[in-house]
Order: structure tokens, then C-alpha cells, then sequence
């Protein structure tokens, strides 16, 4: 009796802190009124239009919609309905950094940062995080889907798979290597895998394929934050990263690669690899290749960008810094390659532990590179697209995400203004989006 009553209490101030209509309950009808729509594709806007909900779904979009007897009528004069944001690089499941997940935390201590970091994204709009790897993320999909805690959709890739000497070789200098223990470290256990040659690698995908991941994440190139990988270096074999590919490919789902230097990224690409996760450092060349191939690249503007970033890579250390500092210079290059050969520009960020707070400022460091229009095309339709790649796994499979469409989730956005004249409302939402609905449940209304 006592649990059920804590569980109750806390349910009931997780839905209060949202101040939401409806969140927890079953999706009513709604129809939204006197409102302009990005529909995550067009620059131009749907004006004084209105927008059906039933369900889950979004299932008429018109000008005088016959009002359902039982809808609840949204006026959203001199608002802008648009589609939920989508994060494409995402680690919910890992809610603070490698080295204290190895020897200063425990599962309380997670779950609990994993829920605020849930409730970071769903107060910023961000409907849907695509979580590229680290973690229980299986679990974290789980309890939102089951309304145990609020949060965005999640799509689940599991642990990272690393090779010996890896980005996700996260062991200390004296720590022997895993497979020489007993029993796995914590980070090995839940985090990376440790997988050398074809049948380690094979079966690392297997794993996670078994647990429900929809893609896998590998690191194909060194790193910035990690300690003993250079981040010139190339990791895994084209035979081992084949192995990977075909192994997810069998089950229906695709790879996705860390990779920031040209060779690393190429190697990828001649495996099979469908996402190229950074890629700051790669060639014209390489980028023209990526188009012809139709591969998306996930790149994160804050992460390798915002001076905030770079006080964040100092406090990792020099080791860290330094090489921040080479894929800092090498992003705007790899920003023009991928424009001029019209790449597939995904909209994410990278940002887990107590840099999650900042996500929002994605928005503002891309207006440097990008027009706001092509900015919320990224974070939505082109995203939607992304997360869509999942195929036979798709754990949302209803219908589309990312876009505002007679037959697509009802994950939506009422922001103040004109997001395509200015994203203010989206870098500082709080006080910029008036509702947030996620699978057509209200988790945040203003109006």
C-alpha cells in the first residue's frame, strides 16, 4: 500500500510540474484554431489555418474544420503550430561522464539523472531523441512509453561497440583489459562493448539487437573526450565493421559510426554504414560521396562550435582540449562541403551529464551556418526521415514524425511568432512555446 501511495504522489507531481491538460490520460480531440503551420518541409507558412487531433494523430488540416462534439478547442492566434523537435545525437542513458559511471555511481543515481535529463528535453519541445548509444536505454524507452515518467519517444541503440583501445575504451591506464576480469566493470557490463575481430563484433550486434536496439552505434575514429585514443586514428577493420553491418542489416536494422577524420569516415562508407555521426574533419571529396550515397550525417554545431563548449572541453583537460580544438577548425569546412553537395544534415547535439541543460543552444549556433528555415527543416522533417531508417523496427510505426501532416503522430509545437523569421522561442522555450503535445497528450500548456 505504501508504494502504491508513493508511486501515486510522485506520478502526480511529476504531471503538476508540467501544468499540463491532460498528460498520463488517455489522448483526447483537439482542434487547434486560428493558427499559422511550419509543417517541418515548407518555408512558407500555412496561415489561419486549423489542425485536427484524434488520438495520437494528427487527422485533418484545414480552414473550417467541423468541430467533434467531444475536441477541445485551442486558439492559437498569432502562434505557429509546428511539428516536436528531434534530436538526432542523444545519450539519455548515459546522464554523467564515463569516468564516473567506471567508479562513482549506481543505478539509483542514474535512473534518477535519466528522468531529469527526460524532463530537460520535453520542456524544450524535443518530442523525440534519438540516442546513439551508452546506456540503458531500452529501460529509459520503456517507462516513457509506459507513462512512468514524461519524457520524449526513444529510439534505443544500447551499448556502444568499441574496439580494444577505442572511443568507448573508456578503462583507466592501469585497468586490465575486461575479458582478463571475472567479471565485467560496470561500464562493460552496461555502457561499451569490448569487441575485437568479426565474432566478438557480430556478436556485440546480436546483443543488442536482442535487447531491442532499432541501429548500432560503433566508433569507427578516435575521440575528443576520451583519454587513449588519438583522434586521428581509425578504428576497426572494413572486414569487422562489415561484419557489423551485415549482422544489423539481417535483423533489419542499420549502423551508425563515430567518426570524425576523412579515412575514418570513408572506411565507413565502404561498409555499408547508413550515419556518420560528427564527421568534422572529412574532405569535399568525401562529402560529394556521402550525397551520391544517400548517408546521413549527424553533426552538432554547439558541441563543436560554441565557445561554451570549448570552457566545457578545457575543464575535460589539455588532452581533450586540444583535440576540441582541431574539430572546432575542421566543422565549417565540413559544414560547406555537406551544403554545396546537398548532404543530408541531421539536427543534434551530444550533450549529456550537466551539459543537457544547454540542447536549446543548438538553435542559436547553427544560425551562423544555416537560415532558420533550414535549421527547423533539420530538427524536424529531415530527422523524421533519419529516425524513419529504423524500417521494420521502428517502434513508432504508425505514422511519420517530424512533420505536420493529415496521418502523422501528433507531436506538436505552439511557439510565439514566426520560428522561421526568429528561433527565439526555441532557444528559450520556456518562455517561447505556449504548448507542447507529445502523442497527441498535453505535457505543457501556457495558453
Amino acid at each position: 500500500m505504501l508504494t502504491s501511495l508513493l508511486k501515486t504522489a510522485l506520478c502526480t507531481s511529476l504531471i503538476l510540474s508540467f501544468g499540463t491538460a491532460n498528460a498520463g490520460g488517455p489522448p483526447s480531440d483537439f482542434l487547434f484554431t486560428n493558427v499559422d503551420i511550419f509543417n517541418g518541409k515548407s518555408d512558407v507558412l500555412l496561415e489561419e489555418h486549423q489542425v485536427l487531433v484524434s488520438g495520437n494523430k494528427i487527422v485533418k488540416i484545414g480552414k473550417n474544420i467541423d468541430k467533434p462534439d467531444t475536441a477541445v478547442i485551442i486558439d492559437g492566434t498569432g502562434k505557429t503550430l509546428m511539428p516536436g523537435i528531434i534530436e538526432a545525437h542523444g545519450h539519455p542513458g548515459s546522464p554523467t561522464t564515463p569516468n564516473k559511471i567506471l567508479g562513482d555511481t549506481d543505478w539509483m543515481y542514474i535512473g534518477l539523472s535519466a528522468a531529469a535529463d527526460l524532463k530537460t528535453y520535453i520542456d524544450a519541445g524535443w518530442t523525440t531523441v534519438r540516442a546513439v548509444g551508452g546506456g540503458p536505454t531500452y529501460g529509459i524507452q520503456r517507462a516513457v512509453d509506459e507513462g512512468i515518467v514524461p519524457g520524449p519517444r526513444i529510439y534505443p541503440s544500447g551499448m556502444f561497440i568499441s574496439q580494444t583501445s577505442g572511443h568507448a575504451d573508456f578503462r583507466r591506464f592501469a585497468d586490465p583489459h575486461p575479458d582478463d576480469l571475472s567479471e565485467k566493470p560496470f561500464w562493460n557490463k552496461y555502457y561499451g562493448h569490448i569487441a575485437d575481430g568479426t565474432a566478438e563484433v557480430r556478436q556485440a550486434v546480436r546483443e543488442e539487437l536482442r535487447k531491442g536496439a532499432v541501429h548500432i552505434k560503433m566508433m569507427a575514429g578516435g575521440g575528443v573526450t576520451s583519454q587513449y585514443d588519438p583522434l586521428h586514428t581509425t578504428q576497426y577493420s572494413l572486414e569487422e565493421m562489415k561484419a557489423a553491418v551485415e549482422a544489423a542489416d539481417d535483423w533489419g536494422a542499420y549502423v551508425m559510426v563515430h567518426a570524425y577524420t576523412d579515412k575514418a569516415v570513408n572506411r565507413a562508407l565502404d561498409a555499408g554504414v547508413k550515419v556518420i555521426e560528427h564527421g568534422q574533419l572529412m574532405t569535399e571529396q568525401t562529402a560529394e560521396r556521402m550525397a551520391k550515397e544517400d548517408v546521413f550525417l549527424s553533426t552538432q554545431a554547439f558541441a563543436a562550435a560554441s565557445d561554451v563548449a570549448g570552457q566545457l572541453m578545457k575543464a575535460e583537460g589539455p588532452k581533450s582540449y586540444g583535440k576540441w580544438q582541431s574539430v572546432n577548425e575542421g566543422f565549417k569546412n565540413s559544414i560547406k562541403y555537406a551544403v554545396k553537395h546537398n548532404v543530408k544534415i541531421a539536427f543534434g547535439t551530444d550533450l549529456w551529464g550537466d551539459a543537457t541543460p544547454y540542447i536549446t543552444q543548438e538553435f542559436a549556433t547553427r544560425q551562423a551556418f544555416f537560415s532558420n528555415y533550414e535549421i527547423l527543416r533539420q530538427a524536424t522533417s529531415v530527422n523524421g526521415e533519419l529516425v524513419a531508417l529504423t524500417g521494420v523496427l521502428n517502434p513508432y510505426d504508425e505514422g511519420p514524425l517530424g512533420v505536420i501532416e493529415e496521418g502523422a503522430y501528433a507531436d506538436i509545437l505552439l511557439v510565439n511568432g514566426n520560428p522561421v523569421e526568429d528561433l527565439t522561442p526555441l532557444i528559450y522555450p520556456e518562455e517561447g512555446i505556449a504548448l507542447i503535445m507529445k502523442n497527441g497528450e498535453v505535457y505543457k500548456n501556457k495558453l
